[in-house]
């Protein structure tokens, strides 16, 4: 009878087996939402890689892992990218094959030592934050996905991303499912794994109980238009916006403060098209209150495509004006063109790229409300939504556009992000898009009001709290970063001292010992 260690010894079962456990733990994000799941996700991952016969299998067992992991998170690309979302996932999954070597060097069979199993609660979780880390670089894709983001209902873990933003989330999630596999792997070295989740239990309710709150000091109503898909061809973009101008004239009389479009809700630059401007500003002087819009359009006074959010006031755009800075790989441009151009030949990336904006903006949006617009996935960008609460942004606000991937998995990943963004700042956020899914949280993270879905064409006012105050995590930045960034260094350095010292004591000189006389002679003078 076969084992499954035979079964895995052939090396194309054991790579589908990495792939496989790699791939568990997207069922921990929307729309499974299994978000417990998260915390023992990794267990089968992490016990596959510690059965690793070498450290080179051991590097393979990562990087197939990581493949399925990026597979599964993007799998809703495939239509669009085609073969390229696989080239995408095999070249990311290799970030996950030094932390696989890792999990074999402190948890390898047999079985490690306590010590060993202590650290492995450390430098594991460490490592695990620096591939979060790498691969949240714009040009890599940004931090979709990022395991800690998978916790976003979950009241304790958004507390915790008030203290160290949601990298904090996942060092802890990681430290969980490292001890859960050696409770279920190692049986010999269960203190330290016990400790280690004890631990986990004690900061978890330290950020409970001594994190700040968020003082809630005043409430504004601020109105969200989806217009829903608008098929496409040559008037999609105007029959788009003559349905978001119908809802947002249902507004009228309603005393809200701000209304809000989605990502590309304006398909024309408003200097080519005064028509739209003088519509929109008849819009603001209905309802009583500025609009956020949202342009995607080649610009009039620069060369180049921009995104940009754009407020009207009743006299047309009033001057306040934001340009995407983080744009998508392949959606809105593509990295390395010269070289990656062909992408556009399989699959549906940007013919032509799209111009950056140079720094965030901070907008008055009437009514002394100060507001911090940002585009599409820039919402999963932790750095940018704290940048714009620490220079007073009272509302973070997203406008984004997922209708290309309406009957996927990623509209919802998309609008769960924006609870912990709220959370990290202390600030509430508004998700609005075109087709759904829009969202609207308070700045605990907590959900407001309904969430409008993909198949909503619709408005919705919701009533925003508004809070004072500085979380730590504005405050002390991504300081859990740079704590895994010593966790490692530390752990290297120590690496070092233990491999050059034997090297040391070899090339020491031997010490001089005379030659040992006896009562009947010497070595050298024998009967002497």
């Amino acid at each position: 009878m076969k084992t499954i260690s035979d079964w895995l010894a052939s090396p194309w079962r054991r790579s589908t087996a990495a792939v496989l456990a790699g791939a568990l733990p997207v069922l921990a994000f929307p729309q499974p939402s299994l978000w417990w799941f998260a915390y023992v996700a990794l267990v089968p991952w992490i016990a596959l890689i510690r059965t690793a016969p070498s450290g080179k299998r051991a590097l393979r067992d990562g990087w197939w892992g990581g493949f399925g992991f990026m597979l599964a998170m993007h799998h809703w690309l495939i239509p669009n990218l085609h073969v390229f979302t696989f080239v995408i996932a095999g070249l990311l999954g290799a970030l996950w094959a030094p932390w696989a070597w890792l999990v074999r060097r402190f948890l390898g069979a047999p079985s490690p030592s306590p010590g060993r199993v202590a650290a492995a609660l450390a430098v594991l979780p460490s490592g695990w934050l620096m591939i979060e880390l790498v691969r949240s670089w714009q040009g890599l894709g940004g931090p979709w996905g990022v395991l800690g983001s998978s916790q976003w209902q979950v009241e304790p873990a958004l507390r915790l991303a008030s203290v160290g933003g949601v990298w904090l989330i996942s060092f802890l999630v990681v430290t969980v499912n490292v001890a859960v596999a050696v409770l279920v792997t190692v049986r010999t070295s269960r203190v330290p794994a016990v400790a280690g989740l004890a631990a986990t239990a004690v900061a978890t309710s330290a950020a409970w109980v001594w994190s700040p709150r968020p003082d809630v000091h005043d409430r504004v109503r601020i109105a969200v238009m989806q217009p829903g898909v608008i098929q496409g061809g040559t008037d999609g973009p105007d029959r788009r916006f003559d349905r978001e101008e119908q809802l947002t004239r249902e507004l009228a009389g309603q005393d809200v403060d701000l209304i809000v479009w989605g990502e590309s809700s304006v398909g024309f630059d408003l200097g080519e098209r005064p028509d739209l401007a003088r519509r929109l500003a008849a819009l603001s002087r209905e309802t009583g209150v500025n609009i956020l819009v949202n342009v995607d359009a080649r610009r009039s006074d620069k060369p180049g495509i921009y995104k940009s959010s754009i407020l009207i006031g009743p006299d047309g755009p009033t001057g306040a004006r934001y340009d995407k800075m983080r744009l998508v790989p392949f959606g809105e441009y593509i990295p390395m063109r010269s070289m990656l151009g062909w992408a556009t030949s399989v699959g549906r990336a940007a013919d032509e790229d799209r111009r950056r904006g140079t720094h965030q903006v901070v907008m008055d949006a009437g009514h002394g409300l100060r507001i911090g617009p940002m585009v599409c996935f820039e919402s999963a960008f932790s750095d940018m939504s704290r940048n714009l609460a620490d220079h007073g942004a009272e509302v973070l606000v997203a406008q984004s556009a997922t209708s290309t991937f309406q009957q996927s998995w990623a509209p919802e990943q998309h609008a769960s992000l924006a609870a912990l963004r709220a959370a990290e700042t202390g600030r509430p956020m508004v998700h609005a898009t075109l087709t759904g899914v829009s969202a609207v949280y308070g700045p605990s993270g907590q959900r407001i009001g309904p969430w409008l879905g993909t198949g909503a064409s619709t408005g919705a006012v919701y009533e925003v709290p508004l809070s004072t105050g500085v979380t730590p995590y504005v405050r002390f930045g991504d300081w859990p970063v740079h704590a895994a960034l010593l966790i490692m260094a530390a752990w290297c350095v120590s690496e070092g001292v233990r491999t050059l010292r034997p090297r040391f004591r070899r090339s020491a000189p031997e010490p001089h010992v005379r030659p040992a006389r006896t009562a009947h002679g010497s070595p050298a003078r024998p009967g002497h």
